[in-house]
């Protein structure tokens, strides 16, 4: 094809990349490194017909309209908010190291910031739940692909049903299950004769409902993408290894998996970039206290009367740092086998 019609070709791609990707990074980016205005205050007294005067400290709207109009962006303020406290915590963290007790003392102070205890548990989640849930997908993709026509169908609407539902419902539902007036939570206090027993008391149990919902959400994405790889299993291969005397778990392990191998680096690709934009379960299961994720905290800086861009920004631009960083691995070894074929 030559030059100027793939050119041609793609350029309505490239258009598109540029206005919604390109461009609302590079927005994010310029956004982080402003934050708010300091409030422009001035005293006023207030003097009653009967009374006296007080005098009170109120927000200058005429004055602080000016400031906005004059620099909307906010205040330049560089890399400071990726260092305060409320992200990276540079000088926080030179204190605790320092100055700590021990080993413990030291992860249990950076738990505590803000920033790090929302990474632990997204990187808890996208290392729990999509291993997980690519292995729950790929065995029921292998039993449905095994059981009789008849009941194929049914079997495939029931297994989907997770995906079908938005998360944020599917999460509140499972929420509703886990009360004590719920089927799962009042079983769990009955299975062990504890009447005060609750999963949302417990940060250990929350993590464990969230982690369990992940799974439970994820692994219908997998199913699909795997019962789809399984259509096109060579027969003959599989055929011959029987003759060859190969049991199942020899026909699975030797022809089927290597086989499905490029659609398991793209369904880990998905998953991995999905998990690592957890959200949705914590604000279903109301779990801020227990659990937060770096989605979560952008939500918070822009939720609320004081939206506060910049930090939103500034956390935005360190989750996609750490997509990347995540998805680098994989990404190299999909590189080095295009290379190998194309060699």
């Amino acid at each position: 094809m030559p030059h100027k019609t793939f050119f041609a070709f793609i350029l309505p791609s490239l258009i598109a990349m540029v206005l919604f990707i390109a461009l609302p990074i590079v927005s994010v980016v310029i956004q982080s490194l402003y934050v708010e205005h300091p409030q422009a205050l001035v005293e006023v007294e207030n003097c009653q017909p009967f009374g006296g005067c007080t005098k009170e400290v109120r927000v200058d709207t005429a004055a602080m309209a000016q400031i906005q109009q004059e620099q909307p962006l906010g205040q330049f303020n560089g890399f400071g908010t990726y260092l305060n406290r409320g992200h990276l915590a540079v000088a926080e963290i030179g204190a605790i190291l320092t100055s700590n007790s021990g080993l413990g003392d030291v992860v249990n102070r950076i738990y505590n910031l803000p920033f790090y205890k929302a990474l632990a548990f997204t990187l808890v989640f996208c290392f729990v739940v999509t291993p997980l849930a690519m292995g729950l997908g790929f065995l029921i993709a292998l039993a449905v692909n095994a059981i009789p026509k008849m009941i194929k169908g049914p079997v495939i609407f029931f297994s989907l049903l997770p995906m079908i539902i938005t998360p944020l419902v599917g999460s509140l539902i499972l929420y509703w299950m886990i009360q004590s007036n719920g089927i799962i939570g009042a079983s769990l206090q009955h299975l062990f004769d504890d009447p005060t027993l609750s999963l949302r008391q417990s940060p250990a149990l929350t993590w464990a409902s969230l982690l369990f919902y992940g799974v439970w959400t994820n692994a219908p994405f997998s199913f699909v993408v795997f019962y789809a790889g399984l259509q096109t299993v060579p027969h003959d291969t599989v055929e011959s290894a029987m003759i060859d005397g190969a049991s199942r778990w020899e026909r699975i392990r030797y022809v089927i998996i290597p086989h499905l191998m490029p659609l398991a680096t793209f369904v880990a690709l998905v998953q991995l970039m999905d998990n690592f934009r957890v959200f949705e379960p914590i604000v279903g299961f109301s779990a801020e206290s227990s659990a937060t994720s770096l989605s979560w905290l952008i939500f918070n800086d822009l939720s609320g009367d004081a939206q506060l861009f910049g930090s939103a920004g500034a956390t935005s631009v360190l989750t996609i740092a750490g997509v990347i960083v995540l998805l680098m691995p994989v990404l190299i070894r999909t590189w080095r086998d295009f290379n190998h074929k194309v060699v």
